[in-house]
């Protein structure tokens, strides 16, 4: 037989399990099918970004089948959990304690970028992968890098307003909004499935802010007038549909990539520039005089405590875009987005038992819809995932009998 220039993936092997067209008589390429298995024994890392559809499951990190899948999913998930929760409660602590500066409260959200480094070259320094850092980082990877890091330096200022003129909790169930245009945004941009969990999930959290909207003129904070409210309201809003579109865009991007080192390289190019934008508008607007004047003449606990506030917020902030970029990574925007919402009913509880914020009955209704929304669609993750894992069991064990079958048959007629 003549051989073949290129051999195919192992789990299109079938493909090679042709007729001979020059004979009669049916033959079967054995010795392509073993020489392909030994070769993909051997075979490098594919391509990282383009032209790499043809890669082993093996080598990417977020194939469930890969045995760094897991522990990276756990690792990034207690990252958001952590790092949603503790920034959300460091940035209401940062404001009543008369702390005042916007800018500074969006700065500190994107300041922590050097953490990145170490994911990023931990690995490579314990001999744990043998690329180089940023080895295969592209143009075209650092251009939509700095686009997005724009953009997200846009959201963490409208954040900023937001956890300024509202309680925690309001801004915490008001952000679950995202949700709804994460859905609709992931289906046009990545072909998002609609399905009953995903949408039995997105309704009950749209009735979950709709009832808290409805109990918003009950609890804005003494002081604070109405129209500042309202524009902490719509700001949060905001912010919740940018971020709700920077969760797919990644998500598309993040489909040409195989390792969770380059996603944390995207993600320090993304925050030095949303760290550029947040630095030009202080300098602008005068904030870092004004961080000096408020740690020793303003902020009520004291110089000390205020730039640990500060410090600690850089930390906490940075530990929820690392577990968020690896959420999409590792599964999709819509489940990175839902766990997200689902941390956000948790810093309800927070902002009630650290800050006693009003917990009405409203209120309580909207949580429990929350999180109802959340266990519905998790329990439908579960189920998609084992039926995954039984249909590539299944093609495996094909596979496997249909190989035997065709070497059995060749013993027989040798």
């Amino acid at each position: 037989m003549e051989s073949r220039s290129q051999t195919p993936p192992l789990h299109h092997h079938h493909q090679s399990l042709t007729t001979n067209p020059t004979n009669n008589e049916d033959t079967i390429d054995i010795e392509a099918i073993d020489h392909q298995e030994e070769t993909q024994q051997h075979q490098n890392q594919p391509s990282p970004f383009v032209n790499n559809k043809n890669h082993l499951h093996a080598n990417d990190q977020k194939s469930i089948t890969n045995k760094r899948y897991m522990p990276l999913l756990i690792i990034n998930y207690l990252l958001l959990f952590v790092g949603s929760i503790s920034s959300s409660l460091l940035s209401k602590y940062y404001f009543i304690h008369k702390g005042s500066s916007k800018w500074v409260s969006t700065w500190v959200q994107c300041a922590g970028f050097p953490l990145l480094i170490i994911p990023i070259f931990l690995p490579y320094l314990f001999n744990l992968t043998k690329r180089n850092p940023f080895t295969d980082f592209t143009p075209k990877m650092l251009t939509l890098s700095i686009f997005v890091g724009i953009m997200l330096g846009f959201n963490n200022l409208l954040i900023s307003w937001g956890v300024a003129y509202l309680p925690v909790s309001t801004s915490a169930l008001l952000l679950s909004s995202q949700l709804v245009f994460n859905l609709i945004l992931s289906a046009i941009i990545v072909k998002q499935k609609i399905t009953f969990s995903n949408l039995n999930c997105v309704i009950l959290l749209t009735l979950s802010s709709i009832i808290l909207a409805l109990n918003s003129s009950s609890e804005r904070p003494k002081g604070l007038t109405k129209k500042e409210y309202f524009i902490g309201f719509f700001c949060t809003l905001g912010a919740g549909l940018l971020f709700a579109l920077y969760l797919p865009v990644m998500e598309k991007v993040y489909k040409k990539v195989y390792c969770y080192e380059m996603v944390m390289e995207m993600q320090l190019i993304m925050e030095i520039a949303a760290t550029v934008l947040a630095t030009v508008g202080m300098a602008w607007d005068g904030g870092f005089k004004e961080m000096k004047r408020e740690s020793e003449e303003v902020f009520d606990k004291g110089s000390r405590v205020y730039w640990v506030t500060v410090m600690a917020n850089v930390v906490t902030w940075q530990f929820c875009f690392m577990g968020t970029a690896g959420m999409v990574f590792l599964t999709s925007s819509l489940t990175g987005g839902i766990c997200m919402t689902a941390l956000l009913s948790m810093n309800v509880l927070g902002g009630v038992i650290v800050y006693r914020d009003a917990f009405g009955g409203l209120k309580a209704v909207s949580t429990v819809l929350c999180m109802w929304g959340f266990c519905s669609y998790v329990y439908g993750m579960y189920v998609k995932m084992l039926e995954e894992k039984g249909r590539m069991a299944k093609e495996r064990n094909d596979s496997s009998m249909e190989l035997s079958t065709m070497r059995r048959s060749r013993g027989a007629t040798g």
